[in-house]
């Protein structure tokens, strides 16, 4: 009788090359479960590395790290784009992660062999290829596809319109008249770097009004007090949150930027806005560096028409207008996203067998320190399929 031969396992696929997606083939490979990550760009951290030049962490570089693996303390309390960067390149090397650069994948269909160690999935590549694997774990990020909004006369502005993406720093810009649309860390933190920089007039289109935190009280960070509230009623961190800002924040109405009706929980569990960390804003506010103005309605050539029905004429507006997943062309056909492009699960469960999401939950806690958590329960939880799988 020959021997018996070891049963196949397909291949356990990572797609996206960011902090949670190294993560988690991290976590794969310190529980025996070799993983690839598949990478659309040319490194590891592509998008960190597309980030404006000023961008520092709005938490801490004790609670950013990912497992395995401490950011060093050489770094700094707040890290720097380049040194997270950096710490990523650290971190694929230390793990001896096995990422495929220059490989996008388009697209995941169901394979014909849905035999308990075949082939459930298979993944085409924009080369052509196709990928049979066992598990997969999509995680190419929650601000992955630029977005600008559809206004009326959009196509027909005469001035400079580009996405926040596409900011790095200030030098294009100075002595110009500049809007900023968008009132999230990103769009407060580029008027902050234009007003300080010397742009001729920086202005800030408000749709809603942000909810803004210190990024730290007395050396104790903002990041601290959400890993503390984040299992409480969303009432009371409402509350609680209101009762800090009235305390920490001035009251900025006087200068257009009036305080949320919305609490600050309910608005990231609902809407998943972040609260804007206070990186130089509210100076820039009080000082008047920076004129926050209503919402844009619509563009008439070189005139940007507000909802108050004001009209201005910056020569410039960057649009930090947010992200959306990009999911649809990949995954849209397998049911697995809700009415927003959002996974139905992710975070640590299979939305289907052996398929994960990774990195699509906004956490008080801070996300990278939600990758961390994710990677964990997701490397048990294809770990525990795995073995579920295999012959006894």
């Amino acid at each position: 009788m020959g021997a018996v031969r070891p049963r196949r396992v397909a291949p356990v696929y990572v797609i996206g090359a960011g902090p949670g997606g190294l993560a988690v083939a991290a976590l794969l490979g310190r529980r025996g479960v070799p993983a690839t990550v598949l990478e659309r760009g040319d490194a590891v951290a592509t998008s960190w590395r597309s980030h404006y030049d000023r961008l520092h962490l709005h938490t801490i570089r004790r609670w950013s790290g990912q497992p395995g693996l401490a950011i060093p303390r050489s770094y700094g309390r707040w890290v720097a784009r380049d040194d997270l960067v950096r710490y990523l390149e650290q971190y694929a090397a230390h793990h001896d992660l096995d990422v495929r650069t220059g490989t996008e994948v388009c697209r995941v269909d169901t394979g014909d062999d849905t035999g308990p160690d075949g082939t459930r999935w298979v993944l085409g590549t924009v080369g052509g290829d196709e990928l049979p694997a066992g598990t997969v774990v999509i995680a190419t990020g929650y601000n992955h596809t630029p977005y600008v909004p559809p206004w009326q006369g959009r196509e027909t502005f005469t001035g400079e319109l580009r996405h926040a993406k596409d900011y790095r720093n200030l030098a294009p810009y100075v002595g110009r008249d500049v809007l900023v649309v968008g009132t999230g860390n990103t769009g407060a933190e580029i008027a902050v770097d234009l007003a300080e920089g010397g742009a001729g007039r920086v202005r800030l289109a408000v749709r809603t009004p942000p909810h803004i935190v210190r990024r730290d009280v007395a050396g104790w960070p903002s990041q601290g007090s959400g890993i503390l509230l984040r299992r409480l009623p969303t009432t009371i961190v409402d509350r609680l949150s209101a009762r800090v800002a009235s305390r920490t924040v001035p009251d900025l109405a006087d200068h257009g930027l009036p305080r949320p009706q919305d609490g600050l929980y309910t608005r990231l569990l609902r809407d998943h806005a972040s609260p804007v960390q206070d990186v130089g804003l509210i100076d820039a506010v009080l000082s008047g560096r920076v004129r926050p103005v209503v919402a844009v309605a619509g563009f008439d050539h070189a005139e940007v028409r507000l909802v108050d029905g004001s009209v201005i004429t910056p020569e410039v507006i960057i649009a930090a207008t947010g992200y959306r997943r990009g999911l649809e062309k990949m995954v849209g056909h397998l049911d697995v996203l809700d009415e927003r492009g959002m996974p139905r699960v992710s975070g640590g469960s299979a939305v289907a067998p052996g398929l994960y999401f990774a990195g699509y939950r906004i956490s008080l806690g801070g996300s990278l320190r939600e990758a961390g958590i994710e990677a964990r329960r997701i490397g048990r939880a294809v770990r525990a399929e795995i073995r579920s799988r295999q012959p006894h």
